[in-house]
């Protein structure tokens, strides 16, 4: 298992396992391959996210660009 890591646009915001996501906030939650990660994010978020990372693709000093930080799901 691997961390999938999820962004959001400006109106795409969702309340999922008592947190809420959005445009300020990275979801990451745990997946056993990337297209499992990409698959559980179109189930969690429909076709509402901007993009969706695993831990290779994904760059630590991009969350500069997101105020709140991660928000970690514990599915």
């Amino acid at each position: 298992m691997k961390n999938h890591y999820v962004t959001f646009g400006q109106t795409h915001t969702h309340r999922v396992d008592g947190q809420t996501l959005d445009c300020d906030t990275v979801a990451v939650f745990m997946a056993e391959s990337d297209a499992d990660g990409r698959n559980k994010a179109f189930e969690l978020f429909g076709p509402k996210f901007f993009t969706d990372y695993h831990d290779k693709q994904w760059d630590e000093s991009s969350l500069v660009y997101f105020p709140k930080g991660y928000v970690f799901l514990n599915l």
